[in-house]
């Protein structure tokens, strides 16, 4: 079939609710058939700050966007100035200049990173002066655990907490919102079947939503080998090619880079 009469290549946007809608758009915009398809829902924690003060600390590091947006909303306005925040990457970083926190209180990596992880960041900021100095991770904690227990670090996390515990700093961790499977609905489940045979596009941001997805109810031995993803993390690739998709490409979270990667896709599909 020729390219001008092929339809829109479709891509299934698996992060959470809100984050998904903006990835549609953008991605609508740029052609695809984009579809949201949440596989975590975002719920929010209490957030014990009456004995745990914001003030306290030297510097903040947030896992994401939503990590802000709860922790921001929750904690009364304080005194800013001389604070360092800390993000993975520039979604991150934007949530927070969007809530007032200047550019230049804030560490990102670079746009041409590599990577928007936790190694990255510390790449940016471990040569600096921790000893002595207190940094609060917020983060999110998945459905069932303890908010405070320390049982959902990622991976990433861990190790980022560890390098500054070796360079002498204070570490504490906050939990400011659960993540939770989702139940999805008989629509859902057949929007899932189809896309698993169909030359649909799976875009995973996280290895729990290829989990969440697997796992459901519904989906139990649903075989996924002629399935197509695009995985914006090498952890989230295993975890991908593990659940049994047939061709998994890895791509830089960034949105151009995704794009590319799916024009790729769609080149061999329509050859």
């Amino acid at each position: 079939m020729p390219a001008s009469q092929a339809r829109a290549l479709r891509v299934m946007v698996t992060r959470p609710e809100r984050d998904a809608r903006s990835w549609v758009e953008q991605l609508r915009q740029n052609g695809f058939d984009a579809q949201a398809l949440p596989l975590i829902e975002i719920a929010p924690l209490p957030v014990g700050f009456a004995v745990v003060k914001a003030d306290k600390f030297d510097a903040f590091m947030f896992v994401s966007g939503n990590a802000v947006e709860h922790f921001l909303r929750a904690v009364p306005p304080g005194e800013w100035s001389g604070k360092r925040f800390m993000a993975p990457g520039p979604g991150t970083a934007a949530v927070l200049g969007a809530h007032g926190i200047a550019a230049g209180q804030i560490d990102v990596p670079p746009v041409h990173a590599s990577q928007f992880d936790s190694e990255a960041l510390w790449q940016l900021v471990g040569h600096r002066q921790w000893s002595g100095l207190r940094v609060l991770i917020v983060r999110g904690a998945n459905h069932g655990d303890a908010a405070a227990s320390g049982s959902t670090e990622g991976a990433g996390r861990d190790w980022f907490a560890q390098k500054l515990r070796e360079a002498g700093a204070e570490v504490e961790f906050t939990s400011v919102y659960e993540r939770r499977a989702p139940a999805l609905t008989r629509t859902q489940l057949e929007l899932v079947g189809k896309a698993a045979v169909d030359s649909s596009v799976w875009l995973f941001s996280s290895s729990e939503a290829v989990l969440n997805l697997t796992g459901s109810k519904g989906m139990p031995g649903c075989d996924w080998s002629r399935a197509l993803a695009i995985a914006t993390h090498p952890r989230i690739a295993e975890t991908v090619r593990a659940a049994g998709w047939g061709v998994v490409v890895e791509s830089r979270p960034a949105l151009a880079d995704i794009v590319t990667a799916l024009r790729s896709i769609e080149s061999g599909i329509h050859e």
